[in-house]
C-alpha cells in the first residue's frame, strides 16, 4: 500500500470511526450518571448490572478467532460486520436514554434495564469496532501508511467528540432529559449513515483471499489444537502480556474519567464558581483536544520522529506529575481542579488513540516470528479486549464502592466534607497509582518500530 492511494483509504476508514466515535463517547460520558442520578438504581443493581457486562463481555469477545476463520460472509468479509452491526449499534446506543417506565427509586427494572443497555451496546460495538480494527491491520501495513491513516482518522474523532459538547450544552448536563433524547436521536441517525458510508467505499479495499487460501486455512486452523497453539504463541511474547498489562490500567484509568469526570466536578466544584455552560465546554474539551493533540503530533511529524513509544511513556510520566500537583495544592482551588480534570482525560484520551500502532505491530511481529501464512487481526484485538474490557466493568464497580463508603447519595452535611475529600483523593491517587505501575509496564516493551522485529523477538 502506497502513501500515494493511502488518502481514499483514510477517509473511507475515518467514516467508521466518525460513527463509532461519536456513539461510543456519548454513551460512555452519560450512561453512569443517567442511571444514578435520574433513574435512583439501587448500588446492588449498579454492581449487578457490571458484573454480567464482565461476564458478557468474555463471551463476546471469544469470538475473535472465529472472524478470522470462518466461511460466513458477515464473519470473514469486514465490511459486511460492519453492514450488519451499523444499525444495532446505533438502535441499541439510544436503549438507556429511553426509560422503559417511571422509576421509582431502587426499582428493579432500572437494573435489569442498565443490564439490556451495556450488553447490547457492547456487542454491537465489538462487531463494529474489531472489523474495523482488523482493516487497519491488515490493508495498511507500512508505518507510514499507518500515521498518514491515523492523521486523517483523527479528523473524524476530532467532529465526533463534539457531540459530547453539544449533548450538554443542550441538555444542560442531562438536567433536561427530552432534550438530550432529542440529541441522541440526531447522533443515532448521523453515525448509522457515517458508518454505512465508510463501509461502503472500504469494500473496494479489502483485501481478498484466494478459494486456495480459504480451503487450506479452513483445514488448518480451524482445529482446537491450532486455535489454542496460536493463542499460546501470542500470550508468550513479552511484548504481548506488556501491553495487555499496560492497556488494561489504561482502559481503567479512561473508564474512570468517563463515567465519574461529572459526578465528581458537579460534587467539588460549586455552580457558582463553573455555571452549567461551562461545565460542558469543559466536559467537551476532555473530548475535542485529544482529537487535537494526536493531530498535532501527526501533522509535525513528532509521532514519527520520537515514535509512539517515547510519546505514550511521556503521557504516564505528565499524568503522575499533574497528579502531583493537584494533591499539594488540595482541592479549595477550583479552577486548578477545572483544569487539572481536563488535562488528565486529555493526557488519558489522547494516548489511547495512538494504542492501534502497536497492536498492528504485533501482529506483523507475530506473523514474521512464526511464518504464518497470514497474520492473525482479529485474534490479536480480540484477546486485547478479552483482556482489557473487564476494566470497564470493575472501574465503576470499584469507584462506586468506595463512594457508598462515605455516604454519597446522603444529603447529610457531616458526611458531604468527607464524601468531597473521597472524591478528591481518587481523582489525584488513582491517576498517580496507575501512571507508576504503567511506566514500570512500559519499560521493557521492545517492539518501538518495524525495524525492532528481528531484534525482539
Amino acid at each position: 500500500m502506497t502513501l500515494l492511494n493511502i488518502k481514499p483509504i483514510a477517509w473511507a476508514y475515518s467514516m467508521i470511526t466518525l460513527g463509532t466515535e461519536m456513539l461510543n463517547s456519548t454513551f460512555r460520558f452519560y450512561y453512569v450518571k443517567l442511571f444514578l442520578h435520574l433513574y435512583k438504581i439501587s448500588e446492588m443493581a449498579f454492581y449487578q448490572a457490571q458484573i454480567i457486562l464482565m461476564i458478557w463481555n468474555i463471551l463476546n469477545n471469544l469470538t475473535a478467532y472465529f472472524h478470522d476463520n470462518s466461511k460466513a460472509e458477515c464473519c470473514s468479509n469486514r465490511h459486511v460486520s460492519i453492514l450488519y452491526g451499523a444499525p444495532l449499534y446505533a438502535m441499541s446506543f439510544l436503549l438507556p436514554w429511553f426509560p422503559w417506565k417511571y422509576y421509582q427509586e431502587g426499582d428493579w427494572l432500572s437494573g435489569f434495564h442498565l443490564v439490556v443497555s451495556l450488553c447490547a451496546f457492547d456487542s454491537t460495538l465489538t462487531c463494529v469496532q474489531q472489523a474495523q480494527c482488523t482493516l487497519f491491520a491488515e490493508i495498511l501495513t507500512r508505518h507510514e501508511s499507518r500515521l498518514q491513516l491515523i492523521k486523517i482518522n483523527q479528523v473524524a474523532s476530532l467532529v465526533a467528540s463534539t457531540s459530547v459538547l453539544f449533548c450538554g450544552l443542550i441538555s444542560k448536563n442531562v438536567e433536561i432529559l427530552p432534550h438530550f433524547q432529542a440529541v441522541a436521536i440526531v447522533i443515532a441517525f448521523l453515525a448509522a449513515v457515517s458508518l454505512y458510508t465508510g463501509m461502503y467505499h472500504m469494500r473496494h479495499f479489502e483485501l481478498k483471499r484466494s478459494p486456495e487460501e480459504n480451503l487450506l486455512e479452513s483445514e488448518e486452523d480451524l482445529a482446537w489444537a491450532s486455535i489454542i497453539l496460536s493463542v499460546r504463541q501470542l500470550l508468550s511474547q513479552k511484548n504481548c502480556y506488556l501491553f495487555l498489562m499496560m492497556n488494561f490500567f489504561q482502559v481503567f484509568h479512561l473508564t474512570f474519567l468517563t463515567n465519574f469526570m461529572m459526578i465528581f466536578a458537579d460534587d467539588l466544584i460549586p455552580r457558582d464558581v463553573l455555571p452549567s455552560s461551562l461545565r460542558s465546554i469543559m466536559y467537551g474539551a476532555g473530548f475535542i483536544c485529544p482529537q487535537c493533540l494526536v493531530l498535532i503530533l501527526t501533522s509535525q511529524s513528532w509521532l514519527k520522529k520520537f515514535g509512539y513509544y517515547r510519546i505514550i511513556l511521556m503521557s504516564f510520566y505528565l499524568e503522575g506529575t499533574a497528579s502531583v500537583v493537584m494533591l499539594l495544592l488540595g482541592r479549595q482551588y477550583y479552577y486548578c481542579l477545572a483544569v487539572y480534570l481536563t488535562i488528565i482525560m486529555v493526557i488519558v484520551q489522547a494516548s489511547f488513540s495512538l494504542f492501534n500502532l502497536p497492536l498492528a505491530d504485533m501482529v506483523d511481529a507475530d506473523l514474521l516470528k512464526f511464518n504464518r501464512q497470514s497474520s492473525l487481526p482479529s485474534m490479536v484485538f480480540g484477546i486485547n479486549a478479552l483482556f482489557t474490557k473487564p476494566a470497564q466493568s470493575l472501574a465503576p464497580i470499584m469507584i462506586l464502592f468506595r463512594l457508598n463508603q462515605y455516604g454519597y447519595g446522603n444529603s447529610n452535611s457531616r458526611t458531604l466534607s468527607d464524601l468531597h475529600d473521597a472524591m478528591f483523593g481518587l481523582i489525584c491517587l488513582i491517576p498517580l497509582g496507575i501512571s507508576i505501575i504503567q511506566i514500570l509496564v512500559w519499560n521493557p516493551f521492545s517492539i518501538r518500530n518495524k525495524t525492532d522485529y528481528t531484534e525482539t523477538l
